[in-house]
């Protein structure tokens, strides 16, 4: 069976004892398995990377530049393999794939762009003979650490800006679903990046403790659950780093008595539905101000919901795949449970559906809930599923109340004609 390894000085290496099966969430089969790196391992890594660095920031801009061009023509030129391995392990649908695929190539166009981002300030005579001038300097080895939602798109947040400003990079990845990002990772030595300025280390929560505690990583970023998010940060600041960590999100949108119904539903099917909702930015809650809203919203949703194709990543026409494992299917199956338990109304239904051919797969259908209260574990909960919510209110200032209420509350938007 093919183990995935870890990137470290330009070579790939698995020499790890402990190792994790890696699965295609819509056979529910084993496909891989991928080795996950001990605290040795992160060490090597960091050593390569420490030693890559005084070499890698005195290279001129314009040259940490052309390795960014180089690598996005590489990027592009392998979409195809990048998505399909996006697919195999995420179970991400092609079209969802080349999104994320696309929004991550951006964040290296803006890398290119490092020679004038670079430049610092001068002021002359702020004081009597006195001159200023900035300048930005790399820190030298950073880390990343990313979810399984995006493998694609959240590294690429991540180590083209830190590479291209002077600064050696260790990624860890979700050990979930590993392939396309070492794939990825690993077309930077082909576009001209020397060996040891970026390095990848799978591995679970021995590997992140290494990177977090070890003295010559001076910056971390982390995405993904706010208890993750809230550990990372506090250990990071307590030995001395730098340090963005980005949690969980609860997405609402407020639907008005005048909105264009078969607008809003349109833009909801995608919203809350795309990727199987496994996104921090997945529009999860609907805040129907009025029952006359509310009544058309759900009756429009749930005739446009019949439309909605699930099943694996190899047929292009699906909507969206599996969930990435058996344990998150349960999961959100009993946040479903939980809302019908509590009073909620499941107007769709996307416990058990029925695959023909992947009757193993981890998937879960779309699945629309009415007459949802904020005291509901469905609602308070990041569910991450393909599941909307509707919460009924008589106001708008309720709505806003509503939501600027919930702990994880964060992006909204408004669907009106009221504009």
């Amino acid at each position: 069976m093919t183990l995935v390894g870890h990137l470290i000085n330009g070579q790939m290496v698995a020499s790890d004892d402990r190792t994790q099966d890696v699965y295609n969430p819509a056979t529910g089969e084993v496909s891989k398995q991928v080795a996950l790196a001990s605290q040795a391992t992160v060490a090597q890594a960091i050593d390569a990377a420490q030693a890559a660095f005084p070499e890698w920031r005195d290279t001129p801009a314009i040259k940490r530049a052309r390795v960014m061009f180089k690598f996005k023509e590489l990027l592009e030129s392998n979409a195809d393999k990048i998505c399909a391995l996006i697919g195999d392990e995420h179970g991400k649908i092609s079209h969802d794939a080349a999104g994320e695929l696309q929004r991550g190539i951006e964040n290296v166009e803006y890398a290119c762009c490092a020679p004038e981002l670079l430049k610092g300030e001068h002021s002359k005579n702020v004081a009597a003979n006195i001159d200023s001038w900035s300048e930005f300097q790399p820190l030298g080895v950073v880390a990343g650490i990313t979810p399984f939602n995006f493998p694609a798109m959240v590294p690429l947040w991540m180590y083209p800006m830190a590479i291209v400003c002077g600064n050696c990079f260790i990624l860890k990845p979700s050990e979930r679903d590993p392939s396309s990002t070492l794939f990825i990772a690993s077309l930077l030595k082909e576009a001209g990046l020397p060996d040891g300025v970026m390095n990848v280390v799978n591995g679970d929560k021995d590997a992140v403790d290494a990177l977090l505690h070890h003295k010559d990583v001076k910056a971390v970023s982390f995405v993904g659950s706010t208890p993750i998010a809230e550990t990372i940060y506090t250990t990071a600041n307590a030995n001395g780093k730098r340090c963005q960590a980005l949690g969980g999100a609860k997405n609402h949108a407020i639907v008005m008595p005048d909105a264009d119904m078969d607008n809003t539903v349109a833009q909801l099917l995608g919203a809350a539905f795309g990727s199987s909702g496994e996104r921090c930015m997945a529009l999860s809650v609907v805040v129907a101000v009025g029952d006359a809203a509310a009544d058309s919203l759900v009756s429009k949703m749930q005739e446009a919901m019949k439309g909605l194709k699930v099943g694996a990543c190899t047929n292009a026409s699906n909507d969206f795949g599996p969930v990435i494992t058996r344990q998150h299917q349960q999961k959100v199956f009993g946040y479903i449970d939980s809302a019908e338990k509590q009073g909620a109304t499941i107007v769709v239904d996307g416990r058990n559906p029925q695959i023909q051919g992947y009757e193993n797969g981890f998937f879960v259908g779309g699945t629309l809930i009415d007459n949802v209260t904020v005291e509901m574990d469905s609602y308070q909960a990041e569910i991450f599923g393909p599941v909307l919510q509707v919460i009924r209110v008589d106001t708008m200032q309720k709505a806003m109340d509503i939501i600027n209420d919930h702990e994880y509350g964060n992006g909204t938007c408004i669907f009106t004609r009221d504009g």
